[in-house]
């Protein structure tokens, strides 16, 4: 979720640090917004908890002094509204007073309207006495358009209708804020006093400043006070009930302002206030977002959170009644509605348990301990007589492997044996995509062998008809269920030989055709060659994708561009849909990417500037670019809007503000904009954009590689390969789809994409499927009732379980919730329906709405079906053929003495972590990797322990790859272990020295450990000693663990190890990989022996750091597994190494000599 509400401490905190902080609206200092002598409010207000664990609230030693000597307000900060009206209210009041009413409600559940929860959180603030008069309102509020500011002169909790009697004042997107004198005559009009007014367009001015300065969604202040100034004085204005919201996406922003401001140990000195503080990423506590009231976390959701925030794929889970017998564990942000959805249509709401969701390709490991999480909460508590329910379901997934993801389930299934059996839990599995027939097959196997009864479906049966099934109930569709069968996957055949599309010119002379460049082709050749593209005459604005269409891809995403290549040979393309990729990190080069069976080559360029103007057929930007940079990227994109004409934003958790900031860029600028926070879109036969589609098998048998009749629009990426699916099945098939994401502020919304298909002559019919939240539907009901779309258009609106719900539940997208009636599913699909939009009665109904509205079509004679085409067969990549187990491939290196691969460091054998506690000593290593036997060991020390972790990382590395291969030449020790050092530099090993460097230098100059990791990314610097390619957050290296557990119990100091640690938050908050590695670890671990030990004087220290001392640990203790790998080839009498040819790309086009064909007579 984007837009998260927070506590109203923590709002009248940041708002007050801010107020005089934040720049002006014309970027400069915050005092050229004034024109009176200004006074800021000062905060005051402190924050009372209860401990569940001790039932006790926040001692007095942890509060502010001033409430000793004010008068006092106390009520609950838990996102209640009206809590004068339900008697939640505390007015002057002394401190013992204000703790005695909140000792006697913290800890107990209140009923607040409808929802009744636990009060665990309140806020005490001085009592300000005034009179009703110097009462105010103020609300400022975000939508698409722009930022509305509402005001009324009459404030309290009295004020009514606030819609009603509220003046406004529209800040649109892009325009400056309005002059003083605008903001009086719109906002101040009922306001008499002079003073009071300049004084209110001040505070306005600059509240607004902060709001879009801190990224705030909503912001509102009810009463907001302003009292006369003493003497003559500047009137004073004062704000007591406060709610507000800030987007959440902007936290790699905003954070450390966020953060500084919540620091109440400057503002507010508590009597124990100490000088030790905990180092963290930023000058002050993190924003905590609170759930909403009634909703308290429990421990397994928090668990969740906590996995989510750390990984780059989707965890959801929200327990709704953990005594209920209908549990799901959904794949995707809109199948978990849809399935939600279909459970409370069929009248089981009270009976649902949990709503959840997990997407973005997560991990085996993630996937398992999200599984082990839910079906540990659903073998809690008795048994019930008539048994649970799991429904495993999803739609057809675009990247993930269905297989891999369903190893962790089954991981977790089978962990909980006896207690799935115990509570006689019935399990339901409905999944397509990439590998599904595996992972299928695996989950029927392992009903078989578990005893719990597993039933399967595929993509052939639709996404929610396994819900009756599972619940015991007639299904509402007419057409019959179809059980999915687990069908082994198989290897494609190769195309037959002949001319490949697009393939390189043909010359029968011996030597080839020989080019201008010197280059020469051959019809051997596996490399195909494509003309330089020139720019193509315009399409019309309907149809801003064709068979033409060239792309550029920003970012390196070789996966998603090949499925792009796949899909464009299997349509039948003269040339690749994508140009060329933009990487600015990289330096040019080129990639190499497969063209049917050949292979085709694409360059890869720093800049946006050079790729456009190399490339002037490329009018389409596909950018990957993550949710940090993708704004800056993307204006970037936009500058040469004179040759780009659409752009489709992948990344989710893009800021709010950014998102509208791009979307108005973009239509001054006339560009078409598909996302954020979508899989993209597809044009069947012509274009794909990014991983839209899922693979190959799932685009043949969706038809996908030919136009079909029927144009959709839809929010869920996931939702969108299941229209394709639908499509294919009931109709004629696809002929345009757009996701447009998830997001609350999407570039392009519905009604941009089906005015599109409208005024295309080759779409025949409109399917939307919209979703709760948002009002962007209406406006296609608007487009239909004025006549504007008058093609058949079948729509839905998911989400309808919302009502079901007694407490606000977020799904899984950030738009997707409704912030009044029409916003509601039920009120979206009503309003449709009574427009003449054709509208299902369910969402199960949908397959058959559609085939009827298709079938009308065709009878009419406005669809005329065409014959089936069989699409050319695409080869199966070698290595997702070796993931699905189909070929095998003998090993190249034989080692017998180290193993990295898993979960922890092997020494022949012989775990890393019992090395240490069996306290083997460096002995022992050395007898591992040497002589593959333990020998007596050696006492433990520090240096040992250092020695003993960097011995040996498996045979893959370079190292120990050229000691081998120097063994196998028949080299002596000396020189294979020399071949095997000379490869430790700056890239590899010898990273310790600069670790140490770089981490000293930052915290001895004063920098936060997000100033450092923001530094060193404006300079384009790697931070050494961060980052893994297969350890992460959740799967953590245990030789780091090791050394800083030794540290931490033994070490006197330790204070850059707590630094590092700090940079690793801020790291692993971007990408859940860049964990402090084990050369980072060492590194700063040894700085503070050599600071802290006082062993050294300081001039000593610095100088072992930058002689070398850290790096010459690292070869010293290398150089035990180089010598080992060494005596193992002979041990072995392994014979002379040669690298396979097939596996060397050899390209003779770059040489510079040029070649003359000589014709001899």
């Amino acid at each position: 979720m984007s837009a998260k509400p927070i506590r109203e401490f923590d709002a009248k905190l940041v708002l007050a640090y801010w107020l005089s902080r934040s720049p002006s609206l014309s970027g400069g200092k915050p005092e050229s917004d004034l024109a009176t002598p200004f006074v800021y409010p000062t905060p005051q207000v402190a924050q009372i908890s209860w401990d569940e664990a001790t039932n006790t609230i926040t001692p007095d030693s942890q509060v502010p002094q001033w409430v000793y000597t004010s008068k006092l307000v106390a009520k609950p900060d838990q996102l209640i509204k009206r809590r004068g009206k339900a008697g939640l209210l505390a007015l002057n009041k002394t401190w013992p007073d204000a703790k005695q009413w909140i000792a006697e409600r913290a800890g107990k559940p209140v009923q607040v309207e409808k929802t009744t929860g636990v009060l665990t959180n309140f806020i005490v603030e001085p009592f300000l006495p005034h009179p009703s008069h110097t009462e105010f309102y103020i609300c400022i509020t975000s939508a698409r358009e722009g930022d509305t500011i509402l005001f009324t002169h009459e404030g309290g909790v009295d004020i009514g209708d606030v819609d009603a009697k509220a003046l406004k004042l529209d800040v649109p997107v892009g325009a400056p804020f309005p002059a003083r004198k605008a903001v009086a005559s719109a906002l101040l009009t009922h306001v008499t006093d002079a003073k009071k007014r300049e004084t209110l367009i001040d505070f306005i001015t600059r509240i607004y400043a902060v709001y879009a300065d801190l990224h705030f969604a909503y912001l509102e202040i009810n009463p907001l006070i302003v009292l006369d100034g003493e003497n003559g004085a500047e009137p004073i204005v004062q704000f007591l009930d406060m709610a507000a919201k800030l987007d959440q996406t902007a936290e790699s922003i905003c954070g450390p302002k966020w953060a500084i401001a919540r620091d109440v140990s400057v503002t507010a000195p508590t009597q124990g206030s100490s000088t030790t503080k905990v180092i963290g990423a930023d000058r002050g506590p993190p924003m905590v977002w609170p759930a909403p009231f009634g909703r308290q976390l429990t421990k397994e959701e928090a668990y969740i959170q906590k996995l989510d925030g750390s990984t780059g794929a989707s965890l959801k889970l929200t327990v709704l009644n953990p005594e209920g017998r209908v549990w799901t564990m959904v794949a995707g942000g809109g199948a978990s509605v849809v399935y939600s959805d279909a459970i409370a249509a069929h009248g089981f709401s009270h009976e649902l348990a949990n709503y959840g969701e997990y997407s973005g390709a997560p991990t085996e490991g993630q996937t398992y301990e999200y599984a082990k999480t839910i079906i540990d909460l659903i073998t809690r508590g008795s048994p019930k007589p008539d048994g649970k329910i799991l429904i495993i379901g999803g739609g057809i997934a675009n990247f993930t492997n269905v297989a891999s993801t369903f190893k962790g389930i089954i991981r977790a299934l089978k962990e909980y044996k006896a207690g799935l059996i115990a509570h006689s839990v019935k399990i339901f599995v409905r999944r397509g995509g990439p590998n599904y027939q595996e992972g299928l097959k695996a989950m029927r196997l392992l009903g078989e062998s578990l005893g719990v009864p597993i039933k399967v479906y595929g993509p052939d049966t639709h996404i929610t008809e396994i819900v009756p099934i599972a619940l015991g109930v007639k299904s509402a569709r007419k057409s019959g269920v179809s059980s999915a069968r687990s069908i082994p996957p198989s290897a494609p055949g190769s195309p037959p030989p002949g001319k490949v599309i697009g393939g390189a010119p043909s010359d029968e002379a011996s030597i080839g055709a020989i080019h201008a460049s010197g280059e020469r082709t051959q019809p051997g050749d596996q490399i195909v060659h494509f003309p330089d593209g020139k720019k193509g005459s315009a399409r019309p604005w309907f149809r801003p994708f064709d068979a033409k269409t060239r792309s550029l891809v920003y970012g390196l995403q070789p996966r998603a561009i090949q499925g792009m290549l796949d899909f464009d040979y299997s349509c039948g393309r003269d040339t690749p849909s994508v140009a060329a990729m933009i990487y600015p990190f990289g330096g040019h080069h080129i990639q190499k990417f497969y063209w049917g069976t050949k292979e085709a080559l694409l360059p890869v360029y720093t800049s946006v500037e050079e790729a456009v103007k190399k490339h002037p057929d490329a009018d389409v930007v596909v950018n990957f670019a993550s949710s940090r940079s993708v704004y800056s990227s993307t204006l970037d994109i936009m500058r040469f809007s004179s040759q780009i004409k659409a752009v489709a934003i992948i990344a989710e958790g893009v800021p709010e503000r950014h998102a509208r900031e791009i979307l108005f860029l973009a239509k001054e600028k006339d560009i078409l904009i598909v996302g954020p926070a979508t899989v993209g879109g597809i044009k069947a036969g012509c274009f794909k954009i990014g991983n839209s589609g899922g693979m190959m098998d799932n685009i043949i048998a969706s038809k996908l590689y030919r136009a079909g009749s029927v144009g959709y629009v839809s929010k869920s990426g996931g939702m969108s390969n299941e229209l394709n699916n639908i499509l294919s099945l009931v109709t004629n098939g696809t002929y345009e789809g757009i996701a447009i994401g998830g997001d609350r502020y999407p570039g392009s919304t519905f009604i941009d994409h089906l005015l599109r298909y409208e005024a295309d002559p080759d779409c025949k019919m409109l399917v939307l499927l919209g979703e709760v939240g948002g009002i962007e539907e209406y406006r296609v009901i608007d487009a239909v009732k004025s006549g504007k779309i008058r093609k058949p258009i079948v729509a839905w609106a998911i989400g309808t379980c919302a009502k079901m719900f007694a407490t606000e539940v977020q799904f899984g997208h950030a738009g997707s919730m409704a912030n009044s009636l029409m916003e509601t599913a039920d009120a979206k699909n009503a309003a449709m329906k009574a427009a003449g939009i054709v509208v299902p009665e369910t969402f199960e109904d949908l397959p058959d709405v559609l085939r009827e509205t298709y079938d009308v079509l065709v009878a009419s004679g406005a669809v005329r079906p065409k014959p089936e085409r069989e699409p050319p067969v695409i080869p199966m990549d070698y290595k997702w053929a070796q993931e699905l187990g189909l070929i095998r491939k003998p090993a190249a290196f034989i080692s017998t003495i180290s193993d990295e691969r898993g979960q922890e460091l092997l020494y022949a054998g012989m775990r890393i972590t019992d090395v240490f506690k069996e306290d083997i000593g460096l002995g022992g290593v050395v007898s591992l990797l040497w002589f593959k036997r333990r020998l007596p060991p050696w006492a433990t020390k520090f240096i040992e322990m250092v020695l003993m972790l960097t011995a040996d990382h498996g045979p893959a590395v370079s190292g120990a790859m050229n000691t081998i291969v120097a063994t196998r030449a028949g080299k002596d020790l000396i020189s294979s272990l020399a071949s095997g050092l000379l490869t430790i530099g700056s890239r590899f090993g010898g990273a310790l020295d600069e670790a140490a460097s770089m981490f000293s230098n930052a915290r001895d100059t004063g920098l936060t450990p997000r100033e450092f990791v923001d530094e060193s990314r404006k300079a384009n610097k790697l931070i050494s000693g961060i980052g893994h390619k297969i350890k992460s957050v959740n799967n953590p290296d245990l030789r780091v663990e090791l050394v800083k557990e030794y540290v931490l119990k033994h070490f006197p100091s330790h204070s850059l190890l707590d630094y590092a640690l700090a940079v690793e938050k801020v790291t692993t908050a971007k990408k859940d990989t860049l964990i402090l590695n084990v050369d980072g670890c060492i590194a700063v671990c040894f700085v503070d022996l050599l600071r802290d030990s006082g062993a050294f004087t300081p001039e000593e220290a610095d100088e072992y750091i930058k002689i070398g001392t850290l790096n010459g640990l690292f070869v010293l203790g290398r150089s035990i597994g180089f010598i080992g790998h060494h005596l193992d080839q002979k041990r072995l009498r392994a014979p002379l190494y040669r690298h396979p040819a097939d596996d060397i790309f050899i390209n003779m086009a770059d040489l510079a000599q040029p070649r003359v064909s000589v014709k001899l007579t």
